[in-house]
């Protein structure tokens, strides 16, 4: 059953009997809750149970239990983004906090929600609800706020998957373990049907130290036994999968009665060992010497790849790539301004072809910027063509095509570094940084409530526009 706000008062009587200054929240708090009692923030909620409901046909206002309400929810996870809590601490921290609740719109004398509700939540509005709300914003601060985007200024990130540094070797090793396990419970629902997969993550262990003597060695023969110890990791990987797809072979002959468990268990099954086979391959092409296009870095979170920004501390980064297009008023120094909903995708992704959605986003929008300025890694030509139409002036920091005076010029390249001190305030404050959710669509949620939040921080420091 939907529920958009709470069913109870927030003022009960034990607010009564609580000291006045207890009962008022702390400025910032105060001018974010002003700003989320607009009721046309919580539309995207409701549109999406209905189409979810137009699918199953059901009511959501109507069947099963009452969900934990809406209002409550955002408020939750804002609290968790601007803290950097985990589910459980951010429970028991609103649980113990009179603001937080007071703020959350939880009263006294109710429970607060447990973990894994607010959890589960999250993965299952998705990321697709998280855009709708900062859009919702963004048109809410241009109606109601003083907010008129004059200039944009638009840079590309690496969100880190929340996984350590892979190494061919390591794959190896999480490959056998993984495929043993897998194959345990397959054989434990089929009640020893099934032939096991032996476990041979001390034999891959035994190459692993011996790699790490290699190394600190330092001399010109470590490349050789490394490989050569990769190589051997490999082998043994390979005799797990062969053993996997024997037992693989027998599940799905129908020799076994096709129930849920056994149904799970095979699935997982095929999951790993198809991972585990892209490994195998891997580690043959890297020992011949041949170019990997799509390298696995984990098991857990498949999804993931090896970004390469040119950065000297880690030239070499796992995980997603970002694109960030702030709005601004002006292009003053200090200039703060709202942020479109992130482009998030996997893999190296050329600037410009987040640049056709980052724009798509502005033109739904209706949003015409004056200016917007953009690093070298963006192209003239495609910059030029992907702004067409919207009477915006690019520039380009390098480029010889800048139009503009020298005073003009100089004026917007400071305007575009302002662009990657916000990614680095969004990764220090907000925890853009790195992902804590398994999946691409795992970090375009987690990169979307990054940008809420900051959004909503800046929108409640907004001064309101006059009524007459």
């Amino acid at each position: 059953m939907l529920r958009l706000r709470p069913i109870h008062e927030r003022d009960t009587l034990w607010d009564v009997l609580l000291p006045a200054g207890v009962t008022l929240l702390p400025p910032d708090l105060a001018a974010i809750d002003e700003l989320l009692a607009e009721p046309a923030l919580l539309a995207p909620f409701r549109a999406l149970w209905q189409r979810q409901d137009a699918a199953t046909g059901r009511c959501a206002e109507h069947d099963g239990r009452p969900t934990l309400p809406m209002a409550s929810y955002v408020r939750l996870m804002l609290v968790k983004v601007r803290t950097g809590w985990g589910y459980e601490t951010l429970v028991r921290e609103v649980s113990d906090s009179l603001h937080l609740r007071r703020f959350c719109l939880i009263a006294l004398s109710e429970p607060v929600p447990d973990e894994s509700t607010v959890r589960k939540l999250t993965r299952r509005l998705g990321p697709d609800l998280v855009a709708e709300l900062i859009r919702g914003l963004i048109e809410m601060a241009a109606r109601e706020r003083r907010f008129r985007p004059a200039a944009m200024r638009t840079d590309s990130t690496v969100v880190e998957a929340d996984i350590r540094y892979p190494t061919d070797a390591g794959l190896a090793a999480t490959g056998v373990r993984l495929l043993a396990r897998a194959a345990r419970r397959l054989r434990a629902v089929s009640e020893g049907l099934t032939p096991a997969v032996r476990d041979r993550s001390r034999s891959v262990g035994r190459r692993l130290r011996a790699m790490t003597r290699t190394l600190r060695r330092r001399t010109g023969e470590a490349r050789e036994v490394v490989l050569r110890l990769t190589d051997e990791a490999g082998e043994l990987l390979g005799r797990s999968v062969t053993e996997a797809r024997r037992a693989l072979a027998l599940a799905r002959s129908g020799a076994l009665e096709q129930g849920a468990r056994v149904r799970r268990a095979v699935e997982r099954l095929e999951t790993v060992l198809a991972h585990a086979t892209r490994v195998v391959e891997q580690i043959g092409k890297r020992v011949r010497g041949e170019h990997i296009s799509d390298r696995l870095v984990s098991f857990c979170d498949p999804d993931a790849r090896p970004v390469r920004k040119g950065r000297i501390a880690t030239p070499t980064q796992s995980g997603y790539v970002t694109q960030l297009a702030e709005l601004t008023s002006s292009t003053r120094r200090g200039a703060r301004g709202l942020i479109l909903p992130p482009v998030t995708r996997a893999g190296s992704v050329p600037e410009d072809h987040l640049l056709v959605e980052t724009l798509a986003e502005l033109r739904g929008r209706g949003l015409r910027p004056a200016e917007a300025v953009f690093d070298a890694g963006f192209t003239v030509r495609a910059t030029r063509a992907a702004l067409a139409g919207l009477g915006t002036e690019a520039s380009i920091v390098g480029s010889a095509t800048n139009a503009g005076s020298r005073r003009t010029r100089r004026r917007l390249a400071r305007y575009r570094v302002g662009c990657e001190g916000r990614i680095a305030h969004l990764k220090r404050e907000y925890g853009a940084r790195r992902s804590r959710l398994r999946g691409l669509d795992g970090a375009r949620i987690w990169e979307g409530w990054a940008v809420l939040a900051y959004d909503i921080d800046t929108a409640a420091a907004l001064p309101p526009r006059r009524r007459r």
